[in-house]
């Protein structure tokens, strides 16, 4: 039985927002946060480099879509997709119950810190060939998110 990315997001919530406030009191935001975000970036690297060798390709557009829809089942996100290309795959994310789930228990800082924040390590994960560009989130307050991947250039 597969559990949808929102409910893992929900589960490890449980542990992780209390750890990373716990943190934060004692080592003070700035140094908790960076902690955290070395910690789970590691792994999400790590991740990004599981997926992407398991699409068996380096076509960004189709392995992107893959990606939200993994991260957009049991209906996580809303999404517009712009632009599906071998080399490119933009779309804005419109509605995002990630972001909502961190507003509702009051951490929506820390639900860009431990959701967020592993889009960029994520990205690193799918290798030298991926570039992500995102300016903006809901969970920060934006009207939405900009998601911008691209197939690198070779110099």
């Amino acid at each position: 039985m597969d559990v949808p990315i929102i409910e893992q997001a929900k589960i490890q919530a449980q542990v992780l927002v209390p750890l990373v406030k716990a943190m934060q009191s004692e080592l003070g935001e700035e140094r908790a946060n960076g902690i955290a975000r070395k910690a789970l970036g590691e792994m999400y690297r790590e991740l990004g480099d599981k997926f992407w060798r398991a699409q068996g390709g380096d076509d960004v557009g189709k392995n992107m879509a893959k990606a939200f829809r993994d991260f957009g089942a049991d209906d996580a996100l809303d999404y517009q997709v712009l632009k599906q290309a071998p080399d490119a795959f933009d779309l804005n994310i419109t509605r995002c119950r990630y972001a909502e789930f961190y507003k509702k228990i009051g951490a929506p800082e820390l639900g860009f810190l431990l959701v967020c924040s592993a889009d960029f390590p994520l990205a690193e994960g799918y290798g030298a060939v991926v570039e992500l560009k995102r300016t903006q989130t809901l969970m920060q307050g934006a009207s939405h998110c900009d998601f911008r991947y691209a197939l690198k250039r070779k110099p």
